[in-house]
């Protein structure tokens, strides 16, 4: 079989051959060595579709997520429900039981306050430092958390600062700042993150069944006299009651650490979000799968285009009426 006559392509554009050849010529065009080429119109449709399709598959996997995702820890105890009118409709607001301020020493023998922790999250038990119970069961389990949550992972570079833990003694006319102290160096607490507390009698337990209300909790059992219970509370950054963990208990507790980071990525109430604040987690994502669909269209693209074989009756030599 005799080879395809050679031709400039530069002249058949110029010229209306050239024209006229693309008219009558229908897809696929057969490159010379047999390859194929796509039309430029029905390249760009492709390329087109397929940076839609990029960008509608992240897309839709985050409004799934958003859907179906993971519930956040509930909300305990509401003081009021506050209505209000928004574009003519009625709206209750739930104003959920915010724990009062309280003012307590700690190990180091400074006077400390909740106030000073706004916008942390906040991990709250009780104990007492001559108890041979519950107590080291619970402080040791509260050190393995503290080691977790570092106030700088130089590993992965995680500021944990967010979180604070407190513990509380139910024994204060006992535990003075210098014994808990010792009691903090035996078990390794960094004061950073972890406050031993003492102050007033009446004060931590007035906090403990007033504010936090361990004993509306079910299966919590709380002497009013000496508040002695494994349980750990969890506070948001509003100091909202979140949570109520067995601290002895290590699945309880596994839960406790989900529930940290899960708060910590829960929305600012008071923030209203747009639209870009809601995919900005996807920006990332969405940018890697689009510059990648790109890279491909262009690749292939620029591989297929190719000057097309001019049909028989164009080539030189050729009878155009045949």
């Amino acid at each position: 079989m005799p080879e395809p006559a050679s031709f400039d392509a530069g002249s058949l554009v110029k010229g209306s051959a050239f024209n006229d050849m693309m008219r009558e010529a229908r897809p696929p065009y057969f490159l010379p060595g047999g390859g194929l080429a796509v039309p430029l119109h029905i390249m760009n449709k492709k390329a087109l579709l397929a940076i839609c399709i990029a960008v509608a598959i992240p897309l839709m996997f985050y409004g799934i997520a958003k859907q179906y995702g993971v519930s956040l820890p509930r909300h305990y105890f509401y003081d009021s429900i506050a209505t209000r009118i928004k574009d003519g409709k009625e709206i209750d607001d739930t104003i959920w039981h915010k724990v009062a301020n309280i003012r307590l020493v700690n190990q180091l023998g400074d006077t400390v306050s909740l106030d000073s922790l706004h916008g942390r999250v906040v991990i709250i038990d009780f104990f007492f430092t001559h108890c041979g119970s519950i107590c080291p069961i619970l402080t040791r389990n509260m050190r393995h958390m503290q080691d977790a949550l570092k106030l700088r992972d130089d590993t992965k570079g995680i500021d944990t600062s967010f979180v604070k833990f407190l513990s509380l003694t139910v024994d204060p006319a006992h535990d003075s700042a210098p014994v808990l102290r010792k009691y903090a160096d035996k078990y390794g607490v960094n004061s950073d993150v972890w406050w031993m507390l003492t102050g007033p009698k009446k004060t931590i337990y007035d906090f403990a069944l007033n504010e936090l209300k361990l004993g509306l909790q079910d299966s919590v059992s709380v002497d009013s006299n000496f508040v002695h219970t494994d349980y750990i509370a969890l506070l948001d950054k509003d100091r909202v009651i979140r949570g109520y963990y067995h601290g002895t208990d290590t699945a309880a507790l596994a839960r406790l650490a989900d529930d940290i980071v899960f708060i910590m990525l829960e929305k600012d109430k008071h923030y209203h979000s747009t639209a870009f604040d809601e995919l900005r987690p996807m920006a990332i994502p969405i940018a890697v799968i689009l510059l990648g669909t790109v890279i491909g269209v262009v690749y292939f693209s620029r591989k297929a285009k190719q000057t097309p074989t001019v049909p028989r009756k164009y080539r030189e030599g050729s009878n155009p009426q045949a």
